[in-house]
């Protein structure tokens, strides 16, 4: 086994490998950039080297940077993650020649699969199923056209070195196409430095559906299983589970046959994930093959019982796969939610700033929580904005997925937005407690998942008496805890005492008065409602009051004057706002369009005294993995551009002054 791996890789994929290593007596080095510095990943390691600035292509993707460290501390193997240099066939062939391990299948088997065109025409000669489509060479505007209309619409173009979504757009109707065309070229070109493209038939409702393969340099070749990943918000998952509900045991051994034989087919060493899309006819089509551990691995781990890192490991270091096929059984279900620091409700622009606080429950038996963030950690323009992954575990999906509703409704994150209540939202959704999905559901319903319920009296109540008993505490420790005016009962020397909280959520503000009737007793007004609530008992992220006689049990989790309380399975996330302070503010202009989220302008499509209408495209911002159109709110005439491309732009900068008409 190798003495001292290197990872080239960050958050919490790092984290992840090290674990591993450490179980296995194996030394660590991390990499690092100036953005990292103080990051989880760096604080794990057994050493730790500085590659470069924030940007990514100027440390995380520097690969004779990254092969220099290794040598300087004498690293034997590399372990690239996922992303960044993982399907790398260059950074492969260069850790060869150096004579450094990469953990990994062979830089031949990168380039078969690495374009998607030419990944299809190897999968149809080893009889693995394959979608209708265009993958050839000539890439003119012309055949591009022509072809599209042979395959008919709706259709899929997909950036041939892409990933992650990126390059990736459906068309629907013939006079969309020209305008996906440029936007796929430009994204393949600005992430992956290849503006070549395919075309395929769109399966309409289908299901994301990928096996796990595994081979070695012995020539054996075994799959362990199938992950469901139908749940993507801009063609990434945020939500996977094994075994996928779609599957019965006959389909499950034909697709688990045909992901060997993809595996086969380009002589695949290591850790691999064959993916297939699904109709709802159950007929299967080969998609592509990721050539490197995937982020959802943790599910099939859970049910398997199998450190799939560990087995990278051993067969990197030569060693044969530690099981054959019918030795791997596969038991139980799990489920795997992503969470992103991510504004949901704005198509999903990500959300920068420090994490003030994460709370998620101690591991404990079928919960795993893998992240690279902990509190007091930056969530970073630069990077994918990925909090942490929330893998839960029981004997079958019902069961798991009671887990895993109960897991999130005790999980917050403080200090930027989150994708939390979205995934809540899905794990109560009947149509996926019935296993019934496809990859377009998250679209279908986004908009009922991001409908946040109204807090109930009980909710308001609980955040009135938490904050009494804040102020208690702070009294009880305060220099002079027996004087009249550090009580917190609202006492003053003339008119009505009360404590007053104001508590905002679900858009909507709410003003609690809060009076003290007799120890742990209050009489408590919302508008025209009052309660009487009395502290039936206090733990640790828990209260438990007497509302008008009925007692209830409300979750909490706080951050300063952010509030996450569940009341019977409902989750609600609420702020304290100053009651007494001034309100003030201006809304947003729509002639003065700012920039939704730090990034770099790569197109512009208007110019200074052009006319737009509303929904017209005034621009192009990119920034952490995701491209997002500015359009004009207003119909009128472009008076200033106020920056070009090429330029990069703070969150919320002004972008551009339009003339509205009238």
């Amino acid at each position: 086994m190798f003495k001292k791996v290197l990872i080239a890789n960050r958050g919490e994929i790092a984290c992840r490998i090290m674990e591993s290593c450490r179980a296995l007596g194996v030394k660590t080095v991390a990499v690092y950039s100036d953005a990292d510095a103080g990051a989880r990943h760096v604080r794990m390691a057994d050493e730790a080297v500085h590659i470069g600035p924030a940007a990514a292509a100027e440390s995380y993707l520097k690969a004779d940077r990254i092969l220099e460290v290794a040598r300087e501390t004498g690293a034997e193997a590399v372990h690239p993650g996922y992303g960044f240099l993982s399907e790398n066939t260059a950074f492969a062939r260069a850790c060869q020649k150096a004579g450094i391990v990469f953990i990994g299948p062979k830089p031949d088997s990168i380039d078969q699969m690495g374009s998607k065109s030419a990944s299809k025409t190897i999968m149809e000669k080893a009889g693995v199923p394959v979608v209708p489509g265009y993958h050839g060479d000539d890439q003119s505007n012309d055949i591009l056209i022509s072809e599209a209309k042979k395959i008919g619409f709706p259709l899929m173009i997909k950036a041939v070195s892409g990933g992650g979504g990126k390059g990736m757009r459906v068309v629907r109707e013939e006079k969309e196409l020209q305008t996906a065309l440029d936007g796929a070229r430009r994204e393949g070109k600005s992430s992956f430095g290849d503006d070549r493209v395919l075309l395929e038939k769109f399966i309409e409702q289908p299901r994301h559906i990928e096996f796990q393969v595994f081979g070695d340099s012995q020539g054996n070749v075994i799959h362990l299983f199938e992950r469901e990943c139908s749940l993507q918000r801009r063609y990434q998952k945020i939500v996977e589970e094994t075994p996928s509900p779609a599957l019965d045991d006959k389909l499950r051994a034909e697709m688990g046959e045909a992901a060997v034989n993809a595996a086969k087919a380009v002589d695949y060493i290591n850790a691999g994930t064959v993916e297939f899309i699904m109709g709802a006819d159950g007929g299967f089509y080969f998609m592509e093959m990721n050539t490197r551990l995937q982020v959802e691995h943790p599910v099939t781990e859970m049910t398997t019982g199998l450190d799939l890192v560990e087995w990278q490991l051993r067969v990197a270091d030569g060693e044969p796969l530690p099981l054959e096929q019918d030795e791997i059984e596969q038991f139980g279900h799990a489920f795997e939610v992503r969470i992103y620091a991510e504004k949901v409700a704005e198509g999903f622009l990500p959300s920068v700033g420090t994490v003030s606080g994460f709370d998620c429950p101690e591991e404990e038996d079928g919960v795993r929580l893998d992240t690279g963030v902990e509190a007091g950690d930056e969530i970073s323009i630069h990077y994918d904005p990925m909090v942490a992954k929330l893998i839960v575990f029981d004997e079958d999906r019902e069961q798991s997925l009671r887990l895993l509703r109960d897991t999130l409704a005790r999980t917050a994150v403080f200090g930027l937005d989150t994708n939390l209540s979205l995934l809540r939202a899905i794990a109560a959704d009947d149509r996926f407690s019935a296993g019934d999905m496809d990859t377009g559901m998250v679209d279908q319903r986004l908009d009922a998942w991001t409908t946040l319920p109204a807090p109930t009296p009980g909710v308001l109540a609980a955040a009135a008496v938490y904050r009494q008993l804040e102020l208690e505490l702070d009294r009880e420790d305060g220099d002079d805890p027996i004087s009249p005016w550090n009580q917190p009962d609202g006492w003053r020397v003339s008119g009505d005492g009360g404590l007053r909280v104001r508590l905002a959520a679900a858009g909507e503000e709410q003003d609690i008065w809060l009076q003290s009737v007799g120890p742990e007793q209050w009489a408590l007004s919302i508008g025209e409602e009052s309660l009487a609530v009395a502290l039936v008992d206090v733990e640790a992220d828990a209260l438990v009051l007497a509302i008008d006689g009925h007692a209830k049990r409300f979750d909490v989790l706080a951050d300063g004057d952010d509030l996450q309380i569940t009341e019977a399975g409902v989750t609600h996330v609420l702020k304290r706002i100053d009651p007494y302070a001034a309100a003030g503010g201006a809304a947003a202009d729509e002639a003065h369009p700012g920039s939704p989220m730090p990034g770099r302008i790569v197109a512009v499509h208007v110019k200074e005294g052009d006319r737009v209408e509303v929904g017209d495209p005034i621009l192009v911002l990119e920034g952490m993995k995701m491209e997002f159109t500015v359009k004009a709110g207003v119909a009128g005439t472009v008076e200033k551009l106020k920056h070009g491309e090429g330029d990069m732009v703070e969150a919320e900068v002004p972008l551009v002054d339009i003339q509205a008409d009238g």
